[in-house]
């Protein structure tokens, strides 16, 4: 019986990201990045004193996850 071979490529081991959480190829500063989670974090609290509907929230919400995410990646690459 004949053996049979799997192979695999790296983008089947990887998950995949969507493209708003993808990193850019200009990167940003642990500074910058925190100013900018600074001010979505306030923005946001804003929309929620003004009762802002779903959809202004929603799209300051993955603003937000997305600098977030960013920093993480700036951390990383600024203590390895």
């Amino acid at each position: 019986m004949p053996m049979m071979t799997l192979e695999m490529s790296a983008t089947l081991l990887r998950p995949s990201v969507p493209s708003r959480f993808r990193r850019r190829h200009s990167r940003r500063t642990v500074e910058a990045l925190l100013d900018e989670i600074s001010g979505l974090t306030a923005e946001r609290q804003r929309l929620r004193d003004e009762a802002a509907n779903g959809s202004r929230l929603e799209r300051n919400r993955v603003k937000l996850a997305r600098t977030q995410w960013q920093l993480s990646y700036a951390l990383i690459d600024r203590y390895l």
